[in-house]
């Protein structure tokens, strides 16, 4: 049996992740990663910045859109045009919620006793996109917690005090956008949407209405219950099989970089002949 090792889940410090793009390349060649992407959250600028990609590396472009559910549910843009106006500019507007939310966030912390500032938060994001991440690292470093997983569980989770969710694109028009711009739509981690059974069924259903292209499959947080129910769903509604880690270096340690994956189980996402740089 053929084993592929690739990961079409990865992020960057284009978003909330640690490595550069430029790291995560380089690591992808030190282990012997066949196919790897970058998917940062609602932004493309993770990948622009890179301006030459290793003969040996396939990298595919892509993009993990937050999307409108009453829990979790993110859209995987794969093999997408980077230049793609109207993404671009989807995607600028959804950063630019953000920023303002993080002012609203900063307010609220000053009312807790926490007190950080906007260009703090720049700094420790190092001029990338301002996440959660950042604000957990700043309340280790002033010692307002003793741990960045601390920070979370108390302050920064959903449904915490300090938490203010970000803008979502409806479903439909997450997976219209990534078409338009040429791409695939893959439905992420679906555990995520804490569904599963016939509600979940009914929810890549609705989806797949839409032009839901795939499934992420294989995650690393994957049970073997939920990759057989996945696989399930995936052969029901004819839907592609994707494998990824998401990946974010440091911010999460315990998620290494790459899945080892049959061919066979990967073998429709590559006949779809997906763009790669």
């Amino acid at each position: 049996m053929k084993i592929l090792k690739i990961d079409l889940h990865v992020h960057s410090t284009g978003s909330d992740g640690t490595y550069t793009p430029k790291e995560i390349i380089n690591l992808s060649l030190e282990q012997n990663i066949d196919i790897i992407s970058i998917t940062d959250h609602d932004t493309l600028d993770g990948i622009k910045e890179l301006s030459e990609i290793p003969i040996e590396v396939v990298l595919i472009p892509g993009v993990e859109i937050s999307a409108e559910f009453p829990s979790t549910l993110h859209i995987l843009g794969y093999g997408i045009d980077i230049n793609n106006k109207t993404l671009n500019k989807t995607l600028k507007e959804l950063q630019e919620y953000r920023k303002e939310r993080n002012k609203k966030m900063l307010e609220k912390f000053e009312e807790f006793g926490f007190h950080i500032t906007l260009e703090e938060l720049l700094v420790e994001a190092k001029g990338e996109l301002i996440g959660r991440p950042h604000f957990a690292s700043l309340m280790v470093k002033k010692g307002y917690v003793n741990t960045y997983q601390e920070a979370f569980d108390k302050y920064l989770k959903k449904g915490a005090p300090l938490y203010m969710d970000k803008k979502r694109l409806d479903p439909k028009k997450a997976i219209e956008l990534i078409h338009e711009a040429g791409g695939i739509a893959v439905m992420a981690h679906p555990y995520q949407t804490k569904l599963s059974g016939v509600e979940l069924e009914n929810l890549v259903k609705k989806l797949k209405s839409y032009g839901l292209d795939g499934i992420e499959v294989y995650y690393s947080q994957h049970t073997e219950k939920m990759v057989n129910e996945y696989n399930y769903l995936a052969k029901k509604f004819e839907l592609i099989k994707t494998a990824g880690s998401d990946f974010h270096g440091k911010n999460k340690p315990d998620i290494l970089l790459g899945l080892d994956i049959p061919f066979s189980e990967i073998y429709d996402f590559i006949c779809k002949g997906v763009n790669h740089v």
